[in-house]
């Protein structure tokens, strides 16, 4: 299958939700809504994100969040823009009560499991051998804590993005970059543990692997950076 009929036909993106909802708010934390509607961006055009396993109190303001207009990360043009709402599907049924709703329904033989301990690499000839690609979510914990075992023992076939932890949505970016995009892991432009500067006195070293833009800057969900600098400052008012 060609780059360009894998990117037509389009594959279903699963995150399998592991995160606790804000003890306050019963939602989602503020940054997995970030990385969340970040993935609906990353993805190709007749691609879909799913999102699973969601309380049913978060899916209300997470529909909202992801439906909310994205500014762009250009300062050259600060337009900001919409991804269609159709592409980002929360539900609460779990990834193997998922599959059977799809239309049309999918085999778990069709599923990949994006694993760091699978033991072969993720590849552009895996776009004529799954349809659906599956994330432990969230994935970026420092130091990782395996969360995928729980997906491991349902017995999907694994694939891994290398030996570098990264955040969920660079999980998602890449895999759409291999699949959809058919470039090899090895041919992506990465940048490992990079330093967020927010001012000449106010940084943070991010503990993951990232892809770069054309300016060679890691690519985050856009708010994230407002949104690390709002948490150091407020560790530092705590401290």
């Amino acid at each position: 299958m060609s780059s360009s009929s894998a990117s037509a036909k389009g594959f279903k993106y699963v995150i399998e939700h592991m995160e606790e909802d804000d003890e306050n708010t019963k939602a989602l934390p503020e940054w997995v809504k970030l990385e969340y509607s970040h993935m609906l961006q990353l993805v190709g055009p007749s691609s879909t994100v799913h999102f699973t396993s969601l309380s049913s109190s978060s899916i209300p303001p997470l529909r909202t969040h992801l439906s909310a207009p994205i500014p762009t990360s250009s300062k050259d043009d600060p337009s900001i823009h919409l991804v269609s709402t159709s592409k980002g599907h929360p539900t609460t049924l779990p990834i193997l009560e998922l599959l059977p709703t799809l239309n049309p329904p999918i085999d778990k033989s069709r599923v990949c499991l994006l694993d760091p301990k699978a033991p072969k690499a993720l590849c552009p000839e895996d776009a004529e051998v799954f349809d659906v690609f599956l994330y432990g979510g969230i994935l970026g914990d420092d130091p990782p804590r395996d969360r995928t075992k729980e997906l491991r023992k349902l017995g999907f076939e694994g694939r891994h993005l290398g030996e570098k932890q990264m955040t969920t949505d660079t999980a998602v970016g890449v895999s759409k970059i291999v699949v959809e995009d058919g470039v090899p892991l090895d041919k992506i432009p990465y940048t490992d543990f990079p330093t967020i500067s927010f001012n000449k006195y106010e940084s943070i070293e991010m503990p993951f692997r990232y892809v770069v833009d054309d300016k060679g800057e890691p690519i985050l969900p856009p708010g994230m950076k407002e949104h690390l600098k709002a948490d150091l400052n407020r560790s530092i008012e705590d401290f």
